[in-house]
């Protein structure tokens, strides 16, 4: 008999935090069992998964072999983090103080000041309460969308612990959380220039197989196009 993944992730197909953890569990060659949430129609609202995670958000995940009862694990920064404690092969914090500092500030401008602007409980009072029509949603998103990515190809053009990726010459937490915002951008239709090291990054990022896994159009339950 088959022994059952140590990990049960709730998910969804095109969302960029659950992205972020498909790419880290890869990463550490790491199998989770999905458990769909279909945000289209409204799961995540359910009293079931509201038991889960109050805040209705996707991704959580719950740790089958944690020594007694433990709360589920939400929000992505924070399973990304427990991964690299209880997993630390193929590792994506560095082992100094201060890089760990640097790449969750990085990660953190991308996930804490820059999704949660584009997210859609965000999306839908926007559009549902202040009445926002296309052409003023559209500003929004690409007004938040710039202010956090230039922000942060500043940082990665002025900052000498740049390397092949955010934080040297490994893929790291920071390149996941690019990654995760950039993926989505065509979904937008929205393009984002003068990132030529942001750019860079993620198109390695692309090239890795951890990443090209983690795409959300070739997830269960995405449309099926050519790109899968």
């Amino acid at each position: 008999m088959t022994k059952p993944a140590r990990f049960e992730l709730f998910a969804f197909w095109r969302t960029s935090a659950t992205y972020r953890v498909r790419v880290a569990l890869n990463l550490k060659g790491i199998t989770a069992e999905e458990r769909i949430v279909d945000l289209d129609g409204n799961e995540h609202r359910s009293e079931a998964f509201l038991a889960v995670n109050p805040m209705g958000a996707i991704p959580a995940m719950i740790d089958r072999e944690a020594p007694g009862p433990v709360p589920p694990i939400t929000q992505s920064l924070a399973i990304l983090e427990f991964l690299d404690e209880v997993h630390p092969a193929s590792p994506i914090l560095p082992r100094d103080v201060y890089g760990r500092a640097r790449v969750r500030s990085l990660a953190s401008m991308l996930v804490a000041d820059t999704h949660p602007l584009i997210a859609p409980r965000v999306i839908k009072y926007l559009t549902e309460t202040a009445k926002f029509d296309d052409a003023a949603l559209r500003a929004w998103r690409v007004n938040w969308l710039t202010t956090g990515l230039r922000a942060f190809e500043q940082r990665l053009q002025t900052e000498a612990e740049t390397g092949t990726f955010c934080h040297g010459d490994d893929i790291g937490m920071a390149d996941i959380c690019l990654a995760s915002i950039r993926i989505v951008l065509p979904l937008f239709k929205i393009d984002i220039t003068d990132t030529p090291v942001s750019d860079r990054i993620f198109a390695a990022c692309q090239a890795h197989e951890a990443f090209a896994k983690a795409a959300p159009l070739k997830q269960a339950g995405a449309p099926d196009t050519n790109a899968r």
